[in-house]
Formats: C-alpha cells, structure tokens, sequence
C-alpha cells in the first residue's frame, strides 16, 4: 500500500579483467567471481547482498532493493516494516502494507473484495464498475438503480 522512499536498481554486472577486481561492500573481500552486483554505488558478492530481515539473496528476488535505517532490505520486508496498513473498504478487516490492492478514489479493497457489492460479481481487467454512496456496483446493478431512481450519475 505504501511506494518505498528509497530503492535502489540491483544490475548484475560481469567482473572487470584480473588486477581490476572490485572489493565487496559486504564482506571486504576481492570479488572473484564471474558476476556481481552493483548497488547502493558499491559492489557485492551474490551472496552477501542479502535483505537484513529475511537473508535472502537480493540478486535472485529481483532487480529492486529497499534502504531505510541504514537497513538493506527486500520490497516485502521493507513494507512490512515501514509500510502503511489500513482496513478493506468492503470488509473492514486489514490489509498488510505488502499486499496488493484495488483503489476506487480513496477507497483501498483486498483483490477478494474488490466485486459488487449488491450481486458479489467479481471484476476482471477491464470490467466497468460504479462507485456510489461508497459502494462498488456493477453495470448491472448499477443501472437497475438508475431505472429506479435510487442513484443519480456517477460513473467511476
């Protein structure tokens, strides 16, 4: 739920000729191995770029780490601690900072709980869908409101 305030892109870099060996920013060693990493403006082994919270190789869970506190983190790990959580629109109950979500303008909604809230109609990319007096309808149920005067226009 929340954008990360420092990341920073994980390249994979092939390793200079001998004699031109870069020193890891992780353990002081010469990097002698055929590929390293390349970040924060400094060079890693693959194996000592690791998330602080998790340990896992940062090379191998995607090209974008994380960086707050002096901490390196993983995108799971950094939301998780630095996140924002809030509560589900439809259901009222939490949603973690690391789980994706659907928007309606200020509402947030669990990807389970973004249907109507009338016929429990899933939407799929692409679908229409109306937000009225704080619900999310479907054409369907939106436009029967319509025909009976319950809603004035308002498509979303």
């Amino acid at each position: 739920m929340m954008v990360a305030d420092s990341m920073a892109c994980v390249p994979m870099l092939s390793v200079q000729p001998k004699g031109k060996q870069k020193g890891c920013a992780g353990c002081n060693r010469k990097i002698k191995d055929r590929y390293l990493l390349k970040a924060l403006d400094k060079y890693w082994h693959e194996d000592c770029l690791k998330c602080a919270c998790c340990d896992c190789r940062l090379g191998e869970v995607g090209s974008t780490l994380y960086t707050k506190a002096n901490l390196i983190l993983c995108r799971r790990d950094y939301l998780r601690l630095f996140g924002t959580t809030g509560n589900c629109a439809a259901c009222s109950k939490l949603i973690p900072a690391f789980e994706m979500v659907m928007r309606a303008r200020d509402n947030v909604y669990h990807l389970d709980c973004f249907a109507c809230q009338l016929c429990n109609q899933r939407f799929c990319v692409g679908d229409k869908f109306f937000l009225k007096n704080n619900m999310i309808l479907c054409q369907m149920d939106y436009e029967e409101g319509q025909l009976n005067g319950t809603f004035e226009s308002q498509v979303q």
